[in-house]
C-alpha cells in the first residue's frame, strides 16, 4: 500500500529506525521492530544509517522484513554521489522486494571533496524516480527552513519545485516548537503545496543529543526545553521521562490542531516509543 492512502482514513502514526552500526549485532534491529509492531504503526521507515552513502544492503533488507511482517515500509534513498544507473539499480531492488514507498533525499554533504553524481537536488531525484515506475515518493521538509537556504521564502520555493516534481507526501525535520510547524503549514498552503505533511517528532532523552541534533539541522531549542534538559542532565531516568513528556505534549497539541500524521524518530529505542504511544493512541 502507498502511504498516501493511509491519510485518507486517519491521523497517521509512523516510526523511523536505522540499521545498527557495523560493531553492533544485526539482530538488535529486529528486536526493536518486534517491539514497534505492537505499537500500531501505519508504516516504518528505514534510514541508510550513519553517513548515508552507497551501501544500502542492510537498509533495504530491513525494509523488506518490515513489509513481510504486514507493515508498510518506507526505504530512504539519498542520492548524493550517485549516478542515474546507481539509482535505477536500487529502485529495481526495491521493486523486487515489494517496497513501493521511497523517501527521496539529497543526503548530507560529506566533509572534504566528493563526487556530486547526477543529482544536485532532491527534486532531481524525485523527477527521476517518477519515471522509473509506480513508486510512492516521500520527501523531507523543514518547518524552520533548510539550514542551507537564505530565507523561508526561498525554502518554500524550493519545496514547491520538489513537490511539483512528483512528491506524494512530506515528512518534516524535527522541531521542538509547534508554532514553527503551524507557520510552515500556512506557507505551504499559500504556495499551493497540498500533499499530506507529517510532523517529525524526536523525543530527546539526553542533553548531548539535543545539542548535537540542533547544531546539525538548525532546529531551535525553546528556553523551557533547554532549562528542562539542563535541570535533569545528571539523572538519566529523569531526563528520559522529561523528554518523553515534552514529546507527548507536542504530539497532543499537533493532533488537536488536525495534523496529518506523526512521524516518530525512535532512535531505535522501543521503550520511548511505547511510552509515547501509550499516552497518545486514544487520540488518533
Amino acid at each position: 500500500m502507498k502511504t498516501t492512502e493511509l491519510f485518507k482514513k486517519k491521523t497517521v502514526l509512523s516510526y523511523e529506525v536505522f540499521p545498527p552500526k557495523p560493531t553492533s549485532p544485526v539482530n538488535t534491529i529486529y528486536k526493536t521492530l518486534d517491539a514497534l509492531k505492537e505499537l500500531s504503526p501505519d508504516f516504518i521507515s528505514v534510514t541508510y544509517g550513519a553517513g548515508g552513502g552507497k551501501n544500502n544492503h542492510e537498509s533495504f533488507r530491513i525494509a523488506s522484513a518490515i513489509k513481510n511482517c504486514g507493515i508498510q515500509s518506507v526505504a530512504h534513498l539519498p542520492c548524493i554521489g550517485l549516478k542515474k544507473e546507481d539509482v535505477a539499480a536500487k529502485l529495481a531492488e526495491l521493486k523486487n522486494i515489494g517496497v513501493e514507498n521511497v523517501l527521496a533525499l539529497r543526503g548530507d554533504i560529506p566533509d572534504g571533496s566528493y563526487e556530486q553524481g547526477d543529482f544536485r537536488y532532491a527534486s532531481d531525484l524525485v523527477s527521476f524516480i517518477k519515471g522509473q515506475g509506480d513508486f510512492n515518493i516521500i520527501a523531507a521538509c523543514y518547518p524552520e527552513g533548510h539550514i542551507e537556504t537564505e530565507n523561508k521564502v526561498e525554502d518554500i520555493r524550493n519545496l514547491k519545485i520538489k513537490v511539483d516534481a512528483g512528491v506524494d507526501h512530506l515528512i518534516t525535520q524535527l522541531f521542538f516548537n509547534n508554532e514553527y510547524f503551524y507557520s510552515f503549514k500556512e506557507r505551504c498552503q499559500l504556495a499551493g503545496i497540498n500533499v499530506p505533511i507529517e510532523a517529525g517528532i524526536m523525543p530527546v532523552i539526553n542533553k548531548k543529543q539535543i545539542e548535537r541534533t540542533a547544531s546539525l539541522c538548525g532546529a531551535t531549542v525553546p528556553k523551557k526545553f533547554a532549562v528542562m534538559m539542563e535541570h535533569y542532565e545528571n539523572n538519566s531516568v529523569a531526563i528520559r521521562d522529561a523528554g518523553i513528556a515534552y514529546a507527548v505534549d507536542q504530539i497532543v497539541d499537533l493532533i488537536a490542531q488536525g495534523v496529518d500524521g506523526i512521524h516518530l524518530y525512535t532512535m531505535n529505542n522501543p521503550y520511548v516509543a511505547q511510552k509515547i504511544y501509550e499516552s497518545i493512541h486514544t487520540l488518533l
